[in-house]
């Protein structure tokens, strides 16, 4: 059943075989992982393991600018030719170019007819029949009625191509339990629709790819995969180290504040990683407008907290002002959105003395992401360690989207920490 030749160092070496020989044309497959978990990095490689092989890919990223998705697949790609070491890598490189399509879009929103405007400019245009479709970034979070409407025209056109149809989906600590044994939201309520499903799980070093639908079988095979957390590829048995991505494929999500996060920025911009600096309407303290992402009134809300929460975890009493309200949200959107969250500011009596430094370090220690925390006062990094801050090593940005925040008086110890910082993570400067 739907069997198909893979390379060795594909993910689907395995899961292929753990789901009967693949998912097969017409049918749905569908990656769930929280945020940042490399949703996208799977899909890239389920990709370039079709446009290998002369077939046809169209991915539709969703929410995501087209320069941000070539890094990705360059990055990937790259590695793909460092571990199969084809005889003719320019062919190689030829072939993914002709057969994979991206088609970025700035919305998140997607319907059956826009899928099927967009098949039909390709196919008109240059000829071009998908042998696979992959929509990332898709929401859903819209009505029931109609998300399953969308995904069920979405299956159809796929069906009339003889194409496979993958889709990525995020999924909540609040409602998705650890090691789940079936369809968990936001998916649960499709399972009619969905043929297979695949939940991505971080297991210490290594992301533990698991199966929760395989089909209508009963029996769901235990895949045993381990991916590398980057790269989202099968780790190599005798060395499970952490790969260094180039600096491209990274990006710094900051708010463009004085200080801290305009160094950060200007250090991004020095290593040529890319920038994403949340703001709003009428700002007028946005130091650093590159990349600037203006969130309407209702996104900006998401990151509400009221100030009596946020003085509780602080530690101290804060001002009331609209301000301080919008800076608390907007930290909110940095941190929620990174994979890693790095702080550089004066620590005392255990806390970041500024707002946004000690809010961006509580968020951190409350969505469990990955801290680095620069003590000015002490010349030291920090980091939380059974609730409280501890003394670390100097830390390395290691996830593709980290966030780089902190107090608005930056020491030139503080500024040397940032510079220090981006070397070791990347290099010299080119």
């Amino acid at each position: 059943m739907y069997r198909r030749d893979r390379n060795d160092t594909s993910p689907l070496r395995i899961l292929e075989r753990s789901i009967h020989g693949g998912l097969g044309a017409g049918n749905l497959g569908v990656v769930m992982a929280r945020a940042g978990l490399g949703k996208t990095a799977f899909l890239i490689q389920l990709a370039l393991d079709e446009a290998t092989r002369d077939r046809g890919v169209l991915h539709l990223a969703l929410g995501q600018t087209l320069e941000h998705m070539l890094g990705w697949y360059e990055t990937l790609f790259e590695d793909l030719l460092q571990t199969i070491l084809p005889d003719n890598p320019y062919e190689v490189r030829a072939t993914v170019g002709r057969r994979r399509i991206i088609q970025a879009l700035p919305e998140r929103k997607l319907d059956p007819e826009r899928l099927g405007r967009v098949i039909d400019l390709y196919g008109g245009s240059i000829a071009f029949r998908p042998a696979a479709i992959l929509i990332d970034g898709f929401d859903w979070s819209e009505r029931e009625a109609a998300t399953h409407a969308a995904v069920k025209g979405f299956k159809a056109i796929a069906k009339e191509l003889h194409a496979e149809l993958w889709m990525s989906a995020q999924t909540h600590r609040e409602v998705t339990s650890d090691h789940p044994q079936e369809l968990t939201p936001p998916c649960a309520a499709f399972a009619d629709l969905i043929d297979v499903a695949l939940f991505l799980e971080p297991q210490g070093g290594h992301v533990s790819l698991r199966l929760l639908k395989d089909h209508d079988n009963e029996t769901v095979t235990d895949t045993h995969l381990e991916l590398d957390p980057v790269l989202l590829r099968l780790m190599d048995e005798k060395d499970h180290a952490a790969h260094r991505l180039p600096a491209h494929a990274y990006s710094l999500l900051s708010a463009g504040s004085s200080g801290a996060e305009a160094e950060f920025g200007a250090a991004a911009e020095r290593w040529g990683i890319a920038e994403r600096n949340f703001s709003y309407a009428g700002r007028k303290d946005l130091a650093r407008a590159v990349a600037a992402v203006e969130l309407s009134p209702a996104q900006l809300a998401e990151g509400a907290v009221s100030i009596a929460y946020a003085e509780t975890h602080l530690g101290r009493k804060l001002s009331r002002t609209e301000e301080l309200r919008r800076t608390l949200q907007l930290v909110w959107h940095e941190v929620v959105t990174a994979e890693q969250v790095f702080v550089v500011d004066a620590v005392q009596g255990g806390k970041p003395e500024s707002e946004r430094g000690g809010w961006a370090a509580e968020l951190a220690r409350r969505f469990c992401k990955p801290l680095g925390l620069f003590d000015q006062a002490g010349n030291r990094w920090l980091t939380w360690g059974d609730g409280a801050l501890v003394e670390t090593e100097a830390p390395r940005v290691t996830k593709p989207r980290f966030c780089g925040t902190g107090a608005a008086s930056l020491t030139e110890t503080g500024k040397a920490a940032i510079h220090k910082l981006f070397a070791e993570s990347f290099g010299p400067r080119t």
